[in-house]
C-alpha cells in the first residue's frame, strides 16, 4: 500500500516533501499517524496565520468547535426554500437557499413594499452570479413594479404607466 505524500515541517519553515511506503505485512491494529493538517473545514481561527514578523506560529491546539465556520449559502432565485441551522447555544439561524420575493424601498417616495424578484441584472462580484441568478448583498435585481404603481395611483391619482404629452395640462 502506498500512503499519500506527506508534507513535514520538522525544522522551522523549511519544507521537506517525502512519500512513505508502508509494507502490506504491517500489523492491522497499528495505525499510521495522521498529519496535523488532516482535519479540513472552514475555521475562523487565527492560529494558521503568520506572526507580524513573518514567522510561522506553532500549533499548540486543535481546531475548536466555537471557531467553526460554514460554507456560504449562495441564495438562488426561485421558489422559497429556507433551512434551519443549529448554532452555538442551541440558537437557530435560517439559511435562505432560494427566494423569490423581498422587501424593497422606493427611497425618494418613502415607500416600502414586498415585491417579486424577476431577475438578477448585475453583480459586481462575478458575472457567474448573474448567469446562475445568485442573490448576494449588492446584487442589482429587476423587480415587479406593480405594487408601487398601485400605491402611487392611490396616493397621487397619477397612472405612471401612461406617458403624458409635453406641454399638456
Amino acid at each position: 500500500n502506498l500512503s499519500p505524500s506527506l508534507s513535514l515541517y520538522p525544522f522551522g519553515s523549511r519544507r521537506i516533501q517525502c512519500t512513505c511506503q508502508v509494507a502490506s505485512a504491517a500489523v492491522p491494529s497499528e495505525r499510521q499517524p495522521s498529519p496535523a493538517f488532516a482535519a479540513m473545514g472552514i475555521s475562523r481561527d487565527s492560529r494558521h496565520k503568520h506572526r507580524a514578523t513573518g514567522g510561522r506560529r506553532n500549533l499548540h491546539q486543535k481546531k475548536r468547535k466555537f471557531e467553526m465556520g460554514r460554507p456560504s449559502a449562495l441564495c438562488k432565485l426561485g421558489a422559497k426554500r429556507v433551512r434551519p441551522v443549529r448554532c452555538r447555544g442551541g440558537n437557530m439561524k435560517y439559511r435562505g437557499l432560494r427566494i423569490d420575493a423581498g422587501n424593497f424601498a422606493w427611497g425618494s417616495e418613502n415607500c416600502t413594499k414586498k415585491v417579486r424578484i424577476m431577475d438578477v441584472v448585475y453583480n459586481s462580484t462575478s458575472n457567474e452570479f448573474v448567469r446562475t441568478k445568485t442573490l448576494t448583498k449588492n446584487s442589482i435585481v429587476q423587480i415587479d413594479a406593480q405594487p408601487y404603481l398601485h400605491w402611487y395611483m392611490k396616493k397621487f391619482g397619477v397612472d405612471l404607466r401612461k406617458k403624458g404629452k409635453k406641454g399638456a395640462k
